[in-house]
């Protein structure tokens, strides 16, 4: 039966326990409409609701039915309850479209005070309702509901982007993260887990619509029902807002007359026009290449001969050195790792990058740390990926003095951007020769994934050298459990992390803390830095030039809200000749930046990078 059913008016001595009712379309708003319409109220006397009464009796005596109404009678036979229960009902419905206003979109701005408050959405949506004829009244309050279950759909999505990626969800290009969410939940809690997850998601998602929809309907009937108390009331509402909002009033720091949704509504739609506009901009700043026509034997002159590694450590971010609760173990792994390179005859110096993103979203830094341009979303990412804007890695390729190879053991299915970015070979995870177990997202451990490298292409003899992109992926969110370091003679297959796993911890029981998250990414980037500064000690010669770096800071949970994208990066060498290049950058010494050292874009390393080790 449709919400706004018409009926026929009830006479006055059952006018009681209809009232009782409340829910849907009732006959005294039939006669409110009706009255509106024509401008009469028909009211029967005694004697013809008597009449009325006693013909319906008679036609449903002769139907062999008795009078029920409500559902099985229980309206007639408590009529006290049937009344509390409309109201009740009515108020939890005014409740809800009230907290729905109130509701902000980020879980660290959720306190009791934000629901103090007087939204001005609430008198206007009030206002509407009572100001349009009665037909367009019901399409409006459908229209209304189903729009604050949208907004309610909306303002939980920003709390999941706030809480992973520090920022709000995008209408526009983020639609594709959704997915990535559910890859990550299956490689995480397993299948079980993502259908369960994805269930109580479109359930949520149904359940908001329609309570939404029901409480502006059933709001918008009492409203009928009682027109001139509610005409009164929102023009109170409206003039203690306006008085308020004119004086500024408010509570614990919190002003009590808000238009917060109505600005927030307006930032997205600003946001929408810019991102269908972005294509252009970004089509532009593609265009600019400062090395684009410049000849392959005039490019990367001073790294010839070398092998030149760039390597990412997933999520290896400013929090890991800075954090108080983080710095004494880190400080340990990166005074250790100086140690070891050095004791190798290799020297280091180390800055600070800031990623376009935080929290996840690897590839976009991947591609702003090559491609020399901001890569802040998807959609630039694709474009990026399908243009013939060269890369850091590609010109070395361009040179063709330099065998390029990828290392990604994260990338587990078809990855056809990866000759885009001028690789020869491309390992992914199911070429790296591990049979051994999954750490949650990650494929295969990083002391495996650079063993693999070194068997595979560094070690070989009478090779070309060698420009190798490797990811880490070790300390890959959820970070439970996670490998440690084992004797590199041991590595075999990788069946013996079988073992190190099951010793490991349950990612659903470390994410039950806070504290324990924290504890367990710092673990998983001390076990990438060694693994790194193992390896270089084991495998590094006169000509391996390691550039390493984080790609982006971790999860909220993980930085506890700083708004920082800076990543620390390092560069390697054992020849002296190597780092001279790089004097006037100003880095610092070692593995671990200076919190005064320089802080560049990471868009900006890529020909700072070429300029340097050119002619």
């Amino acid at each position: 039966m449709s919400l706004f059913t018409r009926s026929r008016q009830l006479p006055d001595a059952t006018r009681d326990e209809a009232d009782a009712d409340g829910g849907g379309a009732t006959g005294e708003e039939v006669t409110e409409e009706v009255a509106e319409e024509t401008g009469t109220v028909q009211r029967g006397t005694a004697e013809s609701t008597e009449a009325a009464e006693t013909t319906q009796a008679a036609d449903i005596s002769e139907a062999g039915e008795s009078p029920r109404p409500g559902w099985f009678g229980w309206r007639r036979r408590y009529p006290r309850t049937a009344r509390g229960v409309s109201v009740g009902t009515s108020v939890l419905a005014g409740l809800l479209v009230l907290l729905v206003l109130l509701f902000p979109n980020r879980l660290d701005h959720m306190n009791l005070r934000s629901f103090f408050r007087l939204p001005v959405e609430a008198i206007v949506i009030a206002a509407v309702l009572l100001v349009v004829p009665p037909k367009v009244r019901r399409i409006a309050a459908v229209a209304f509901g189903v729009f604050l279950g949208l907004f309610t759909v909306l303002k939980f999505l920003d709390m999941g982007f706030y809480q992973t990626l520090a920022r709000p969800f995008d209408l526009v290009f983020d639609w594709i993260m959704l997915g990535n969410a559910t890859d990550w939940l299956r490689e995480t809690f397993g299948r079980t887990g993502e259908i369960l997850a994805v269930i109580g998601v479109i359930v949520l998602f149904l359940a908001l619509l329609a309570l939404c929809t029901w409480a502006m309907v059933r709001l918008t009937n009492v409203m009928s029902r009682h027109r001139s108390t509610a005409v009164g009331t929102t023009l109170v509402l409206g003039t203690v807002w306006v008085t308020c909002f004119t004086v500024g009033v408010q509570f614990g720091g919190v002003s009590f007359a808000t238009k917060g949704n109505t600005e927030f509504l307006a930032n997205r739609v600003q946001h929408v026009r810019n991102g269908l506009g972005d294509a252009k901009v970004f089509e532009k700043e593609s265009a600019v290449d400062a090395f684009a026509g410049t000849p392959p034997d005039q490019l990367l002159t001073r790294l010839r001969g070398k092998d030149v590694l760039f390597t990412f450590i997933e999520s290896y971010g400013r929090v890991a050195i800075d954090d108080p609760a983080m710095a004494p173990e880190m400080d340990a792994t990166l005074k250790k790792g100086d140690a070891t390179l050095k004791a190798a005859g290799f020297a280091s110096r180390s800055g600070w990058l800031r990623s376009p993103v935080t929290g996840a979203g690897s590839w976009m830094a991947h591609s702003t740390f090559l491609s020399g341009l901001w890569v802040k979303n998807q959609q630039r990412y694709l474009n990026l990926t399908s243009s013939d804007r060269a890369t850091l890695t590609s010109y070395f390729q361009k040179t063709g003095d330099w065998r390029t190879v990828g290392i990604v053991p994260g990338v587990r299915k078809s990855w056809p951007e990866g000759k885009y970015f001028g690789l020869d070979h491309i390992y992914d995870s199911t070429h790296l020769g591990y049979n051994g177990p999954y750490f949650s997202w990650t494929p295969v451990p990083d002391q495996f994934s650079l063993e693999a490298f070194q068997k595979l292409e560094h070690g070989k003899k009478n090779r070309d050298p060698i420009m190798a992109e490797i990811i880490l992926a070790s300390s890959h969110n959820p970070w439970s459990p996670i490998a440690h370091t084992i004797d590199w003679n041991d590595l075999g297959d990788g069946s013996v992390f079988e073992q190190i796993k099951k010793e490991g911890t349950n990612p659903t029981e470390v994410w039950k803390s806070q504290e324990r998250v924290r504890t367990e990414y710092r673990k998983a980037i001390q076990y990438s830095v060694d693994s790194l500064t193992q390896w270089m000690q084991r495998y590094g010669d006169d000509n391996t030039v390691l550039v390493f770096l984080g790609d982006h800071q971790p999860v909220p949970t993980v930085t506890k809200g700083s708004t920082s994208r800076d990543v620390p990066i390092t560069i390697v060498a054992k020849d002296p000749k190597v780092l001279d290049r790089v004097d006037d950058w100003n880095w610092t010494d070692g593995l671990k930046p200076a919190d005064d050292a320089p802080e560049w874009g990471m868009d900006k390393f890529r020909d700072r990078f070429m300029t340097a080790f050119a002619k």
